[in-house]
C-alpha cells in the first residue's frame, strides 16, 4: 500500500488506475470521527493507492473526485474529464424561494 502525500498525483494515478481496469477499481472513503483523518483508497487488487489527511480543506477536494469516479462509471472510462467540477449539481438545482403559501 503507498500513501501518496501529493492530492493532484493521487487523483491522476487513481484515474489511471481505473482507465486500465475499471471492472475491478474500487474506492473506498473511511473517516475516523475520533481522529479527525480520512484516507481515500483506490485498488484494483493488484496495486493500491491510498491518501490520508486531517485537513478541511483537503476533504473538500473528496467531493471533486466523487464527481470524476460517477463520471467515469456512467459515461465509460474513455470520457473526458475536463468539464467535471465539484460544483455542478448545486448550480442545476433550482433556487427555492421561502417557505410560505404564494400570494
Amino acid at each position: 500500500m503507498v500513501y501518496i502525500v501529493s492530492w493532484e498525483e493521487f487523483v491522476d494515478r487513481s484515474v489511471q488506475l481505473f482507465r486500465a481496469d475499471p471492472e475491478s477499481t474500487r474506492y473506498v472513503m473511511k473517516y475516523r470521527h475520533c481522529d479527525g483523518k480520512l484516507v481515500l483508497k483506490v485498488t484494483d487488487n493488484k496495486e493500491c493507492l491510498k491518501f490520508k489527511t486531517d485537513q478541511a480543506q483537503e476533504a473538500k477536494k473528496m467531493e471533486k473526485l466523487n464527481n470524476i469516479f460517477f463520471t467515469l462509471m456512467a459515461r465509460g472510462p474513455d470520457v473526458d474529464l475536463s468539464e467535471v467540477t465539484g460544483k455542478e449539481q448545486m448550480e442545476t438545482q433550482p433556487v427555492k424561494k421561502g417557505r410560505g403559501r404564494k400570494q
